[in-house]
């Protein structure tokens, strides 16, 4: 128990870490201060270009992702493995390093999904896309991406899994309530994903 528990706790720091804000600070622009004002990858891309997006985005997740292999390396219990995953995705949200104002959680989250099961990632991602690419919000393709993995995990009896993204999704939803309410107000950002990615690996100069 006392494993699992410290584990829990040290997942929360590491989770806390906000590569969303200091990869861009690198480049001398504060999240917090642009754009949405959010700190997470969409906002790291939105304000400091493809390239500090897409490591944000992927630092964020790596967090998640590293914290559940590291839990089962050292043995930790089954349920003390998914905690360790939850416990990172809060730290994200809310980070004791920002003053607890973070992100809302999806790609820390998808890196938890990997860790636990590959093609749910997977999953993820494609639905993640197609909307995303078909709607340009993306604060829309998160949340039916999360809600999807929620359903599956329910479907495939996977039910300690399904009680930790029921959770997580329902953290990530409650985190994007502005976006929501700009989006039923059709009023949301949008974003041309395809644009960011050419921009990534060198086109559109």
């Amino acid at each position: 128990m006392m494993p699992a528990l410290l584990m829990m706790i040290f997942s929360y720091f590491i989770g806390s870490i906000p590569f969303s804000y200091i990869l861009p600070a690198i480049k001398g622009v504060d999240v917090r201060k642009v754009g949405s004002g959010n700190v997470g990858g969409t906002n790291a891309l939105r304000a400091a270009g493809p390239f500090i997006g897409a490591l944000s985005i992927l630092t964020d997740a790596f967090k998640a992702l590293i914290m559940v292999m590291l839990a089962r390396v050292l043995g930790i219990n089954v349920v003390g493995i998914y905690f360790t995953g939850v416990f990172t995705v809060i730290g994200h949200d809310y980070p004791i390093y920002l003053k607890f104002v973070g992100g809302k959680g999806v790609a820390c989250t998808l890196g938890f999904v990997f860790a636990i099961n590959p093609w749910m990632g997977v999953e993820f991602v494609f639905i993640w896309f197609l909307i995303a690419l078909s709607t340009r919000y993306v604060s829309l393709a998160s949340i039916v991406g999360l809600l999807v993995l929620t359903l599956t995990a329910i479907l495939t009896k996977q039910w300690n899994f399904s009680i930790s993204i029921a959770f997580l999704t329902a953290l990530s939803i409650y985190r994007h309530k502005a976006n929501i309410r700009r989006l039923l107000n059709a009023n949301e950002n949008k974003m041309d994903i395809l644009k960011s990615i050419k921009e990534l690996f060198g086109g559109n100069k």
